[in-house]
């Protein structure tokens, strides 16, 4: 998505919100939020120590897996230059390092290094993690990207220690400034979940690859989101008004939920943001006096009257809040952003090409999970609008989400 980015570094974060009807409900509306990070040039880009850590256990050895993630990797390092290290560590009963920390420069040496990688022997990463952040803790470079890659196809089997004494290893290394990012190759044991957990919890990202094709846009297309931070702890509330707002849903992100109490306490950790980032979320909204409503109203109420309203600033539908710390910073800054009827679009066919995209996204997400709200809307509808909303596609990315549409249609015996 092409989101509108911020003018300078100062403010690294931009904000565009709308409202609008909802295809699959007429009785309710969309909240559409995008926001989008600053991209930092080529020419000032930090240098980068980076650690592959690499799980070579026998569930490896599938072609979308380890042979997927070599190749992967490739992409990476031929992006690499003289000011970059690079070191590799596997893990499959035990840890060693593959290759001793490696110039950027030295391709061939690095290429060479990830091609004798075999797939072999069992699981237990804990050993691996602690070598990979030494080495990245080794050679750390002041100022620079200081990070360590985990590349696995599942659960992350840390052998005798539990999963709660895995993310105190990765908070605790956190705060050293080496960052942890996780990506993950196959199907069948793959878990989502812990995965976006350790990456929460060590400042960085979580990505999915499944074809040569994500592999480019993960960690050539987007490698500057992946890996060049421009905020940690970056944390997302949107409160809304009831007086204009009866209920609202948020659709997905799941796993990245926030206790409301976290928001303002700077010692929560959240995830960081990259150069260039977008992130997008949509909340289905019921207006208040809406026949969509679905729960009934309070006995208590739960706002400040202060105006003919009954309401504080009952004109506005919500007000979205982004707190986050600078890179090199530990107390945190604050946007904010008020979503007014001045924000609303008259109909879908109204919005952006990006947004009517990512609105056909969100509801096939709902159509694959049987989610009540998209029962009565079919896969056409959804093709429709994301045909429409298309645009250019240089990559092709949203070509592919058409096929899976279209697939999902063909394998759906209930419609």
């Amino acid at each position: 998505y092409d989101w509108k980015g911020p003018e300078s570094a100062d403010v690294p974060f931009n904000s565009t919100v709308s409202v609008m009807p909802t295809p699959w409900n007429e009785h309710t509306k969309l909240m559409h939020v995008a926001i989008k990070g600053y991209d930092v040039q080529p020419a000032v880009r930090p240098a980068s120590n980076l650690v592959f850590l690499i799980d070579t256990s026998g569930s490896m050895n599938q072609p979308d897996k380890l042979p997927l993630l070599k190749s992967a990797f490739r992409l990476l390092v031929e992006r690499m230059t003289e000011k970059d290290t690079i070191s590799i560590v596997t893990y499959a009963g035990s840890a060693g390092t593959v290759l001793e920390p490696t110039k950027g420069s030295e391709k061939s040496k690095i290429l060479a290094a990830l091609d004798r990688l075999d797939a072999g022997g069992s699981t237990a990463g804990e050993a691996g993690l602690r070598e990979a952040y030494r080495l990245a803790s080794e050679n750390f470079i002041e100022g620079g990207v200081n990070r360590v890659l985990l590349a696995t196809d599942g659960d992350f089997n840390v052998g005798q220690t539990s999963d709660e004494d895995l993310k105190r290893l990765i908070e605790d290394k956190r705060q050293s400034d080496v960052f942890l990012s996780v990506f993950g190759f196959g199907r069948g044991n793959y878990n989502d979940q812990m995965m976006q957990t350790i990456a929460q919890n060590g400042n960085g990202t979580a990505a999915y690859i499944d074809s040569l094709a994500e592999a480019e846009k993960t960690l050539v297309q987007e490698a500057s989101s992946t890996l060049f931070p421009i905020a940690k702890d970056v944390k997302i509330q949107v409160e809304f008004n009831p007086a204009a707002v009866a209920e609202y849903r948020l659709i997905g992100y799941e796993t990245r939920a926030l206790a409301r109490e976290d928001f303002n306490n700077d010692r929560v950790d959240a995830g960081d943001i990259g150069s260039g980032h977008s992130v997008t979320a949509i909340y289905e909204i019921t207006p208040a006096g809406s026949p969509a409503r679905m729960i009934d109203d309070l006995r208590y109420g739960e706002a400040t009257t202060d105006n003919a309203t009954g309401f504080a600033h009952g004109e506005e539908y919500a007000f979205v809040k982004i707190r986050y710390k600078l890179p090199d910073e530990d107390i945190s800054k604050l946007i904010e952003t008020p979503v007014t009827p001045a924000n609303e679009i008259a109909s879908l066919a109204q919005a952006s090409a990006d947004q009517r995209f990512s609105v056909a996204v969100a509801a096939f997400g709902q159509k694959l999970r049987n989610t009540d709200q998209t029962a009565g809307f079919g896969y056409d509808r959804i093709i429709e609008i994301a045909t429409a909303a298309r645009g250019a596609d240089p990559f092709g990315y949203r070509a592919e989400f058409l096929q899976l549409v279209r697939l999902a249609s063909a394998l759906d015996t209930k419609r």
